[in-house]
């Protein structure tokens, strides 16, 4: 027999393996949503070329590929070209992703996603290889050893940058304003990180609580801290190089604050996963001030908070426009060891705007950077110069420390002191903004005073 009879036969199987397994997926369809003939006509001449070209492959392409192989390729191909989010998880996948959920492993301590079609820098965290290092939100990542990202999904990036701790690592990256490529060398290490830390602020009332990432942890954590500090007055929500996490914890977090409405909305295809999460109600800190620190790597759940809150008017965004992730993922197995990671849905701000591509514009835009000061840089009253002095010797005298050890990170402080806010013009602003703040609700207590004095 020819072996056009071969091709011919294998071809009959598929299309009737195929069109079965979409008979069986329609027979759950209500009658409504069934389609037209026109339209199970197009699916069949449509699952009629997929059967051809794989048999044409499995046939006629110069080496030989099992089928079993051509498939894994098909279904990666196809998921890879929907979105930057979706993939395809083989055996291989499925195990490290089930394996990422113990929340230890070894890496660099970053998060990424595909920004423009490039693999992009979302948010280094903090007290990470990846952070210390130098690594920043908005770097485009160029090579991973001497592996090129160009048309590398997520998933693959991830892996390879993940591998034993203290084992080294080169990642080459483009950063805007820098003429060429930088190369840096890390090594990998156990990523812990701790997702909430609260600090006063010297000579306020206010409160600092940064919050790294959304875990299980993150409501139950800034609630203590707002319970161990009951005379704060205004809190600086700093967001910034937040990934994101879970969408339950961004709602919990959420409800802490806003009284009534819609926080966040969910809507795919699929009629039934369409949901509105809307405040519960008690909210027992509705009446505090709040400034929210967002930069280009708040990301996802964060963006859901920061959102939520300005379409409420509930805080003031201060900062630079956020990353844009505003999609759901939702895990799919289809077998017992091989799945697909789906986007199912996208985000809805309580507006209806879409995060999306988009993300979150800030109320108040402020780039990094320190505060500026007087340019005579030596202006000081006769009464500090012994000190001041002194401490100048001291710098000469000390050795030479990394400019992480000489400042200390804001983690391991135990309040943001006048130095923190002079090197961080974004935080200065948010302070001074709850500052004016405070004085509106002095001004409006005075005239409802005045009023009822009357």
């Amino acid at each position: 027999m020819s072996r056009n009879f071969f091709i011919g036969i294998g071809v009959a199987f598929l299309w009737v393996f195929l069109t079965l397994g979409n008979l069986t997926a329609l027979s759950n369809q209500t009658a409504k949503q069934a389609p037209s003939v026109d339209s199970k006509k197009q699916r069949a001449q449509a699952y009629d070329r997929l059967a051809k070209t794989i048999a044409t492959i499995e046939s006629y392409y110069v080496d030989d590929m099992p089928i079993d192989s051509i498939i894994d390729k098909a279904i990666e191909g196809l998921i890879a070209n929907l979105d930057a989010h979706s993939a395809f998880l083989d055996e291989k996948k499925y195990k490290e992703l089930r394996t990422q959920t113990e929340g230890e492993f070894g890496g660099l301590g970053i998060t990424v996603g595909i920004k423009d079609g490039a693999l992009t820098v979302i948010a280094p965290l903090d007290d990470t290889p990846a952070q210390k290092a130098g690594l920043k939100s908005g770097d485009v990542i160029l090579k991973i050893e001497d592996q090129s990202t160009i048309g590398m999904n997520i998933d693959d990036a991830v892996n390879l940058m993940r591998g034993k701790p203290k084992t080294p690592i080169t990642i080459t990256i483009v950063r805007k304003g820098e003429g060429k490529p930088l190369e840096f060398k890390l090594v990998r290490d156990i990523i812990k990180v701790k997702s909430v830390y609260a600090k006063s602020i010297d000579d306020t009332p206010y409160l600092y609580v940064r919050i790294n990432s959304f875990d299980k942890n993150v409501t139950e954590s800034v609630r203590q801290a707002l319970k161990e500090n009951p005379k704060t007055q205004g809190i600086v929500l700093d967001l910034r190089n937040n990934p994101g996490g879970l969408l339950d914890q961004a709602v919990d977090l959420s409800n802490l604050f806003l009284k009534s409405g819609v926080i966040v909305s969910q809507k795919g295809k699929v009629q039934e996963e369409n949901t509105v999460y809307k405040a519960n109600g008690k909210a027992p800190y509705s009446q505090l001030p709040i400034v929210v620190l967002v930069n280009a790597g708040t990301a996802s759940a964060s963006e859901i908070v920061a959102g939520a809150f300005q379409d409420h008017r509930r805080a003031l965004i201060v900062g630079e426009e956020t990353f844009g992730k505003g999609s759901v993922q939702v895990v799919i197995p289809i077998n017992a060891t091989e799945a697909i990671k789906l986007t199912t849905a996208k985000y809805y701000l309580p507006s209806g705007r879409t995060i999306q591509a988009v993300g979150v514009k800030p109320d108040i835009v402020v780039y990094p950077g320190s505060v500026p000061q007087n340019d005579g840089g030596f202006e000081i009253k006769e009464a500090d110069l012994r000190n001041h002095l002194q401490n100048e010797l001291k710098k000469i005298d000390k050795p030479k420390e990394s400019k992480a050890q000489e400042e200390g990170s804001l983690e391991t402080q135990k309040h943001i002191t006048h130095t923190d806010i002079a090197n961080d013009i974004q935080l200065k602003s948010a302070i001074d903004a709850l500052k004016t703040w405070a004085i509106f609700l002095d001004s409006a207590k005075s005239k409802q005073k005045d009023q009822k004095a009357r």
